[in-house]
């Protein structure tokens, strides 16, 4: 198996990939305090939540898979060499874990406040259906031909398909409303911060190995911290320079 050739680089990827970590696990709080404070949901898009629900979901089996699994490893190994290092670290299976936890937790809320008018369209439903009768194929397929690493990789590119779609709802919320409110930017600051973070642990890993199969090897990985970067730029501009709170707005609505 493959092992570190530095011990300075390989402190500073686990010093990244935690700080990735915190960053995108205290991300969910600011819309969950948000939600609690004003005890309405108004403003949050529900279909941007059940498509993260679905995202993080299909997230938390692949990362636990290539973690845990031995059969997916060697699979893995046989596929890159074994010479590489597996692409998914501790901190990616205690994110993704508890994202799915919180993730949750908005949908209840989303439950017990106030909705307004609002509510998941048909369209989010249609396309949340399909992907997990998609995945289900996948299973029967990987079954009869034990190819797990294919199955995990399939969950991995529902996640990035969840990740590019996911943002839309909620970017064309704020258009259409010409304002933020009630979606938190604490939430997108952190969710920034996390993927570049990220981005650094996957580069100091290649740095080490000379080897950017950590990068294509995992390209869900790579492909989601670059959408999320892409989209956390669009609700900044959004929200500070577009859309900016008034003054005479109360904090509690910010």
């Amino acid at each position: 198996m493959a092992s570190w050739n530095s011990t300075e680089l390989k402190v500073l990827s686990n010093v990244f990939g935690w700080i990735a970590f915190c960053a995108w696990s205290i991300s969910f709080y600011p819309q969950v305090l948000l939600n609690f404070k004003r005890k309405s949901v108004v403003g949050l898009n529900f279909d941007f939540v059940v498509l993260n629900l679905t995202k993080h979901s299909s997230y938390l089996i692949y990362n636990a898979s290539v973690f845990f699994s031995s059969a997916v490893q060697r699979q893995y190994h046989n596929k890159y060499g074994f010479n590489q290092m597996l692409p998914v670290a501790a901190n990616d299976v205690a994110f993704s874990s508890h994202a799915v936890l919180l993730t949750a937790f908005t949908l209840f809320q989303i439950a017990i406040y106030d909705r307004g008018t609002q509510k998941v369209s048909r369209i989010t439903m249609a396309i949340v259906s399909a992907a997990w009768i998609a995945i289900a194929i996948c299973i029967i397929i990987a079954i009869q031909k034990h190819s797990w690493l294919w199955l995990v990789n399939c969950f991995n590119m529902l996640q990035v398909f969840m990740t590019v779609i996911k943002y839309i709802p909620q970017a064309v919320m704020n258009f259409r409303r010409k304002s933020t409110i009630g979606f938190s930017i604490g939430n997108i600051l952190l969710d920034l911060l996390g993927g570049l973070t990220n981005y650094g642990q996957m580069a100091v890993q290649s740095i080490d190995q000379h080897s950017w199969v950590n990068f294509y090897g995992n390209i869900g990985k790579t492909l989601l911290s670059l959408v999320s970067i892409f989209f956390d730029l669009l609700f900044i501009v959004q929200h500070y320079v577009l859309y900016p709170v008034k003054k005479e707005i109360s904090s509690s609505e910010v």
